[in-house]
């Protein structure tokens, strides 16, 4: 339980550097946000690391445990359907994103997922996200929930997914965040 509570802090960091300033209109839904933003950039940053050839990898041999590219096409998914319902538009998922296989396309669509939900996020107020929706759940129960928690559990889940990935590239010895060069070097 530790470990847990050790890693969910180190996943926050991040996310918590990024606080709005004091007195700022709508600071909670500017954290969740920017939250949202931080984790998008390691999922989309985890997904360019692993080599293609890695991309249908299983950390076992159970065929129940998603292999590398399911993972990642996991939280466009989830994307897709967390957001379209915040939103409350139809889910835009073009369906069987878990049978793509090349890196390209998961890379395609799970950026365009990000890109969806952007537009959820980047609408939210502290107000509109008190708001209460009403969505329908993966068994089809309907359940009433305010906006932003609906959105705080999108970016939850995402940070679970981007867990998984860090532990599919640390089997391969691959650093799961490459530095980012000083702003200097990228001129």
């Amino acid at each position: 339980m530790n470990r847990i509570l050790i890693i969910v802090a180190a996943l926050s960091i991040p996310a918590m550097a990024q606080t709005p300033q004091q007195g700022q209109a709508n600071p909670l839904s500017a954290w969740l946000r920017n939250a949202f933003t931080g984790n998008r950039n390691n999922i989309m940053r985890a997904a360019e690391r692993m080599p293609e050839e890695n991309y249908g990898m299983r950390p076992g041999a159970q065929q129940e445990v998603r292999t590398y590219g399911q993972q990642v096409t996991h939280a466009a998914i989830y994307n897709f359907l967390w957001c379209s319902q915040a939103k409350g538009e139809k889910n835009p998922d073009p369906g069987n994103l878990d049978k793509l296989t090349s890196k390209a396309e998961i890379i395609k669509i799970t950026n365009e997922s990000f890109t969806y939900c952007d537009s959820a996020y980047n609408a939210l107020t502290d107000a509109s996200g008190s708001e209460i929706i009403e969505i329908t759940q993966e068994s089809g129960r309907q359940r009433r929930i305010p906006r932003m928690g609906l959105l705080a559990q999108n970016y939850g889940h995402n940070n679970e997914v981007y867990g998984s990935l860090v532990v599919y590239l640390r089997m391969k010895n691959i650093v799961p965040r490459a530095p980012e060069p000083p702003a200097a070097e990228k001129r």
